[in-house]
């Protein structure tokens, strides 16, 4: 396995780029080239419920929080439900007043949501391809999913060299073993590693030839991180 410092960064902008800044600022080489780009759905609102009827949010990204944000000029004093730490950061940036952390993935935000005692309907804004279904893991709760932007792969051919790549969602994973696939050097992956934010982003990269696959302890970027280790410093 080749040591590692040029890693190449998928995951959408902007948020490939707040990883850049991280990569380099711990020593690595950071190669940004996105296989998928966030497009908001500017006209998400018209399938909204009546956001009189509405007791909180529950955002599954900072990319939701984002989208909707733009979306609607008021609501900011909704509670708000988020599945990591960053999420809950992009919530209180827009101006969300109280944002509660799950720290995990869609499953500590259901039990997060399951534990606190508001009633009513919670509103999810997100992606309109989820990669999860949070109204099924709360049966019991009145949860609508509310599409305000979509994740569309870019297509982007794979960077001329690098020793690793970070992967934060089981869509750029996909997006990732199309691009590999499409590569006419066989064995495009050896010697390199792959970085998974969760076993479901490191699934459709089972049959690649990479020589390690590495998945995060936690569904978070500090865990992905930790997961790339220490880089090998310059040549």
């Amino acid at each position: 396995m080749r040591p590692i410092r040029r890693v190449w960064i998928t995951r959408a902008q902007p948020g490939a780029a707040r990883t850049a800044a991280r990569l380099t600022a711990l020593g690595y080489d950071p190669v940004v080239a996105p296989l998928l780009a966030i497009r908001p759905l500017p006209d998400a609102l018209k399938t909204a419920p009546n956001f009189a009827t509405v007791a909180a949010l529950a955002f599954t990204s900072p990319n939701g929080v984002a989208a909707f944000a733009a979306l609607t000029l008021d609501l900011r004093d909704l509670p708000v439900f988020a599945v990591g730490d960053a999420t809950a950061e992009a919530a209180r940036d827009a101006g969300f007043t109280d944002a509660r952390s799950a720290a995990g993935d869609i499953h500590a935000l259901a039990a997060l949501i399951k534990a606190s005692p508001i009633q009513g309907l919670i509103l999810a804004p997100g992606a309109r391809e989820p990669a999860g279904d949070l109204p099924a893991l709360l049966p019991e709760h009145a949860v609508r999913r509310l599409p305000v932007y979509t994740a569309e792969e870019t297509d982007a051919a794979p960077p001329a060299d690098f020793d690793a790549v970070l992967l934060h969602s089981p869509r750029a994973a996909r997006a990732l073993a199309a691009a590999l696939a499409a590569v006419l050097t066989p064995d495009v992956a050896a010697n390199r590693v792959a970085v998974c934010i969760s076993a479901a982003a490191a699934a459709p990269l089972a049959a690649l030839s990479f020589a390690e696959i590495r998945t995060a302890e936690a569904p978070d970027e500090n865990s992905v991180l930790t997961a790339l280790g220490k880089s090998a410093g310059p040549v």
